[in-house]
């Protein structure tokens, strides 16, 4: 019989002395693999945007920005199973109407630590986890996106976006009544847009095929804004057109 491979998972408190005693705990439990640690909600939601997997996530309740709520809310279909861990026990109603796996009061303590991991073990037994969707597929389905602007997350309707622009280190999301600078290289936010709805055309540009106008001499008009085609992107943009 093959061993039972490890139960990967992810600590986010922002208190450091709680993150380490979770890591501890981790490390003391033979079934659990700890794949990061993380001091807030917004690395941890970037985390699983960019394409992270764990089985299993060790999550704060109260922490600044974004709250482990306000994360188990928006995190990419399927979640992985939850532990919410807090000193609090104010939210627990809140925390199963969201359908976590276990509520945990600080301070933890190994024999209720250790029953919170048989109770992720019982759960992934009795319904198997289903693969992750890919971000783009995840995209299409949800039919919005969420994007970190000055220090916070909005929600952005994909309808509502025209064109992507590269700005240095940063994005511009080009909508139709406002432009949102967003912190995220166009790399990936494109891996996030779902194909072939959403179509690179340039090294600079990532334009919505739903939303162009017309085209002309190798340029997209979206209103009154024109987008280039790159050389090298022109043959499979044509593609696309055709196809789309």
């Amino acid at each position: 019989m093959q061993p039972t491979a490890p139960l990967t998972c992810l600590v986010v408190d922002d208190n450091e002395m709680n993150r380490l005693l979770l890591e501890h705990l981790i490390e003391l439990t033979p079934q659990l693999e700890l794949r990061a640690s993380f001091a807030n909600g917004v690395d941890c939601l970037n985390f699983f945007t960019q394409g992270g997997q764990v089985d299993v996530l060790f999550l704060d309740i109260e922490m600044p920005q974004l709250t482990g709520l306000e994360l188990v809310r928006i995190l990419p279909e399927p979640p992985p199973d939850i532990v919410l861990v807090t000193s609090h026990r104010d939210y627990a109603v809140d925390a199963f109407d969201l359908h976590v796996t276990d509520y945990v009061v600080k301070p933890v303590e190994l024999p209720r630590f250790l029953q919170a991991v048989q109770r992720v073990v019982q759960r992934r037994q009795a319904a198997p986890v289903q693969p992750r969707p890919s971000l783009a597929a995840a995209a299409a389905e949800s039919e919005f996106i969420f994007v970190k602007v000055n220090k916070k997350l909005l929600q952005v309707r994909l309808d509502d976006i025209l064109y992507v622009e590269a700005l240095s280190d940063y994005c511009v999301l080009v909508l139709d009544k406002q432009k949102l600078i967003v912190y995220s290289s166009l790399r990936r936010l494109e891996e996030r847009l779902p194909v072939p709805r959403f179509v690179r055309v340039h090294r600079s540009y990532i334009i919505n095929m739903r939303r162009i106008e017309s085209v002309e001499d190798h340029m997209v008009r979206f209103a009154q804004v024109e987008v280039p085609v790159g050389k090298s992107y022109q043959e499979a943009f044509q593609r696309q057109l055709r196809e789309f």
